[in-house]
């Protein structure tokens, strides 16, 4: 299955959070950590203006509480609009 965003929205791959352990051993859940705010375009809406600034491979940041997450084949999702992206992250 296949997402293809429309108008001002992007797909994006959530980055896997590493698991976290404490110095103790104490491993912790997935509940208790932040999520990440990075993560990799897989595909790019029909807004050109956005198509300008945003192409697919880049790593983007975005807000915190921002998109709709989605699961598909396994694989965790997110959906943004263009006003959800804060930066594109350059290496």
């Amino acid at each position: 299955m296949k997402l293809r965003p429309i108008e001002d929205n992007v797909v994006v791959k959530i980055a896997a959070a590493a698991e976290e352990k404490t110095i103790g051993g104490i491993i912790i859940p997935d509940t208790a950590k932040e999520k990440p705010q990075i993560a990799e375009v897989i595909a790019v809406g029909t807004d050109e203006d956005l198509q300008a600034v945003v192409k697919v491979g880049d790593n983007v940041l975005y807000g915190k509480y921002s998109g709709t997450e989605v699961e598909l084949d396994g694989e965790k999702y997110l959906i943004l609009s263009k006003s959800d992206i804060l930066a594109i992250v350059e290496e």
